[in-house]
């Protein structure tokens, strides 16, 4: 099974994105993100066996502090994903990926090792369009994440979820 880990935004929150997303002239090619789809990675797992997803699961509770992520940056970066991304990322985001990577690293699993780029991708191939910005930031309390598993078909499915 192909999983990772992410944020999960709610009805409010998934509106304005999807505002940002809509009223953006997408160029003929571009593969906007369906708004059932957008979400925030934040660790990558890829292949894991399916006799280990509990494992796996049980061991990514890991503390959490509620925190808002401002989405305030839309942009357009190389190779034509267009994205929505906080200016500043909050501290007790960066300690949740801290806390996840030290559990993905004790079962063995893989951690990126690049630079975090915390981002919502509002399409694909947007041939360097840039995003419409919202008037306001996307303002997102951020009290739970979750353990996604990518399928074939490219929907998602929410094995659990972390408050």
């Amino acid at each position: 099974m192909r999983l990772f880990v992410a944020l999960w935004p709610g009805r409010r929150v998934r509106q304005a994105l999807a505002g940002c997303h809509g009223s953006t002239p997408w160029p003929p090619g571009a593969s906007p993100t369906a708004s059932n789809k957008l979400h925030l990675t934040l660790h990558f797992i890829g292949s894991v066996p399916v006799g280990r997803v509990a494992e796996v699961a049980a061991a990514l509770q890991v503390p959490m502090h509620v925190f808002e992520l401002r989405l305030d940056v839309a942009e357009c970066w190389h190779g034509g994903l267009a994205v929505l991304r906080p200016r500043t990322v909050p501290r007790s985001m960066h300690q949740l990926r801290a806390d996840l990577a030290a559990a993905l690293r004790r079962l063995a699993l893989p951690v990126e090792t690049q630079a975090f780029r915390p981002h919502v991708t509002l399409a694909r191939r947007s041939a360097r369009t840039q995003p419409v910005a919202l008037a306001e930031p996307v303002r997102w309390r951020v009290a739970s994440y979750a353990l996604v598993q990518s399928m074939v078909d490219g929907s998602y499915e929410i094995l659990r979820r972390y408050l």
